[in-house]
């Protein structure tokens, strides 16, 4: 066997081992990152999900302030038509000059329109205060709980990947054992082609710092 022949296991070896270190570097660096990325998306996620809760509780108050008011203007209106029934203009005036600012819009709509609806309270006009902070404050719950689901996504694909990492690590190591040859090149190449797929994978994902 000529000296050339016998050095070329040894080569290999070296040559095996040092991309063996330098794979495990790098992987072990991304897989403190992708732990970081997790993190961190795991806490966008939880300020979603607390901003999306406090959106809902202002959202109940408000839909509760356009039901106070709606009750005010039923009570306010009833009176008033009683005051007509009565034939008592005076305080049929009186009463109409109190009315909201809101259900006066829908009052005069319904009266300029024939009155055709059954009251000023089925036209489209007449939107309780309250009413349209309500439909924003639930749209803005349902944006960030949709948002907080997006971000635990985000966070558990991050989590997936450390463990695609982790089989790159368990793969250079084993193929640093003292294996057939072969062996030992087949599991290291695979943990190359893991490593690259996964670093492939990991550009595509969203980074927040």
């Amino acid at each position: 066997m000529s000296s050339t022949e016998s050095r070329s296991p040894e080569r290999w070896q070296r040559a095996s081992e040092i991309v063996g270190v330098f794979l495990l570097s790098v992987v072990a660096v991304l897989t403190a990152w992708c732990g970081f990325q997790a993190s961190k998306w795991g806490g966008e996620m939880s300020i979603a999900f607390s901003q999306a809760s406090s959106a809902r509780i202002q959202a109940a108050g408000a839909d509760g302030a356009a039901r106070s008011a709606r009750a005010f203007d039923l009570t306010i209106y009833a009176a008033y038509v009683e005051a007509v029934g009565d034939g008592n203009d005076d305080l049929a005036d009186y009463i109409r000059d109190r009315f909201t600012p809101e259900f006066r819009v829908a009052y005069d709509a319904w009266v300029d329109d024939g009155q055709v609806e059954n009251g000023p309270f089925a036209r489209e006009e007449y939107v309780p205060e309250g009413t349209v902070e309500a439909q924003e404050l639930n749209d803005r719950a349902d944006e960030k709980f949709a948002e907080a689901l997006e971000n635990n996504q985000r966070g558990d694909n991050y989590s997936l990947l450390t463990v695609l990492f982790a089989l790159v690590l368990f793969l250079t190591a084993m193929s640093q054992r003292e294996l057939a040859p072969w062996v030992g090149r087949t599991l290291l190449g695979l943990a190359m082609v893991v490593a690259v797929v996964g670093v492939v994978i990991l550009t595509t994902f969203p980074i927040r710092i």
